[in-house]
């Protein structure tokens, strides 16, 4: 079924067209490269402050980065996913902390399209809004006249300091305290909005890598939600918008951004390799880098891999959006198409960038030249669900013509 399926919701012609609302896919990208020497700039402030620093923040906002998905009828850029990809890859080369903020603030964006029009407009029409929410479903929502009263804990709420928004994903329970559940006899969720000064914020962002994501903890007690600030992931009919973007659920948004920010790290650390390259002799060595063909064919090698991994990824982009919007729907092989080239993506960016480390020699060692900092960041960056090695098993189920066996899928 369609995500867009449900009598009643938004037409093209409806009070939320986007007729007449400016074109951005072709200036995203430009806006993002407008931004760039900043981040670069500012990265180690990011890294000492753990989050992104006010005027990085202001600066993103100006250029409108945390407006990538949200929809053109509020204001957004509603950007086709090879476009977002673009976008994350550049500023993914620049810091990638700023990159993940970027891809979680994108994918909750497509929140807004599973809100009545004049909710979403109340909460994402402020030119600062961004939302922000912990991974898996941690909370219990009990449901009472008017809405729901909610009571849970979430972790990994990336670029938690700058949102204005939070979101909790919580079990549903009817009035009486018994479960409620979906038609399959699953126990039903949904996505609890709120402000974020409505919770408890939980500092506890200590890692290797992706330091600047301020990826916090945070928690709400029986807080009571408006039954119209909620909405359900997992019903393809709760959307209230046209476009095909809102065809895709969530997952494939951050999927397709996490793997563009891995190859622009990837990207990044061969930029530096090959700067470094220009003048550097290792030790004991007859010929500088530049001139000895050991290197010169390692670092030929990389490039080809970053280039293939890149047309792999826009290329299989483009091809699904398109079977998605002729169908109006996303078919079970299309999502593992999806996953199966950002999966990859994801793990020969790391491959590379760690590969392009050990080639910077002692030099990548030190914190004041980049390499370290990259290859953190990607190590970080690997260790989310996306990019998770196992997501081959239930890929090549699907492939195999069995079922899934995770929500991977989803």
């Amino acid at each position: 079924m369609s995500r867009q399926g449900a009598s009643g919701r938004r037409s093209a012609a409806s009070e939320r067209s986007s007729a007449g609302a400016p074109d951005t896919r072709t200036n995203a990208v430009a806006r993002a490269h407008g931004v760039v020497e900043l981040l670069r700039a500012s990265a180690d402030r990011i890294e000492a402050a753990r989050a992104l620093p006010a005027d990085v923040v202001a600066a993103l906002h100006e250029a409108r980065m945390f407006r990538l998905l949200l929809p053109r009828s509020l204001g957004g850029d509603e950007l086709h996913l090879k476009t977002l990809a673009q976008v994350m890859e550049v500023i993914g080369g620049a810091d990638a902390s700023t990159a993940w903020c970027m891809g979680q603030g994108a994918g909750c964006a497509m929140a807004a399209a599973s809100l009545k029009p004049e909710v979403a407009r109340r909460l994402f029409g402020p030119a600062d809004a961004v939302l922000a929410w912990g991974a898996g479903i941690q909370g219990k929502a009990f449901a009472m006249d008017g809405g729901y009263r909610v009571t849970g804990k979430w972790t990994f709420a990336s670029g938690c300091a700058n949102a204005t928004l939070l979101g909790g994903h919580s079990y549903v329970f009817e009035k009486d305290g018994t479960p409620r559940k979906r038609a399959n006899g699953q126990q039903a969720d949904r996505t609890l909005l709120f402000v974020k000064s409505k919770a408890k914020i939980h500092d506890m962002w200590h890692t290797l890598g992706l330091r600047g994501t301020a990826s916090y903890t945070y928690e709400v007690e029986d807080l009571f939600v408006p039954e119209e600030e909620t909405f359900d992931r997992e019903d393809p009919t709760a959307t209230f918008e046209p476009g095909t973007l809102y065809l895709f659920h969530e997952t494939y948004a951050y999927a397709a951004a996490f793997s563009a920010l891995m190859l622009g790290i990837a990207q990044g650390m061969v930029n530096d390799l090959e700067a470094l390259a220009m003048s550097k002799t290792p030790r004991a060595s007859a010929s500088s880098l530049k001139d000895s063909p050991v290197f010169q064919s390692q670092f030929a090698v990389l490039q080809a891999r970053l280039r293939a991994a890149r047309a792999y990824l826009h290329t299989t982009l483009d091809e699904i959006w398109d079977k998605v919007e002729a169908a109006r729907a996303m078919p079970i092989e299309e999502r593992a198409n999806h996953k199966l080239a950002t999966t990859y993506v994801i793990n020969q960016g790391v491959d590379i960038a760690t590969e392009a480390y050990r080639a910077a020699g002692q030099t990548a060692i030190f914190p004041i030249n980049p390499f370290e900092r990259r290859l953190r960041d990607a190590l970080s960056a690997s260790q989310q669900l996306q990019g998770r090695p196992s997501n081959f098993i239930t890929i090549g189920r699907v492939l195999l013509g069995l079922p899934p066996d995770t929500i991977l899928l989803r």
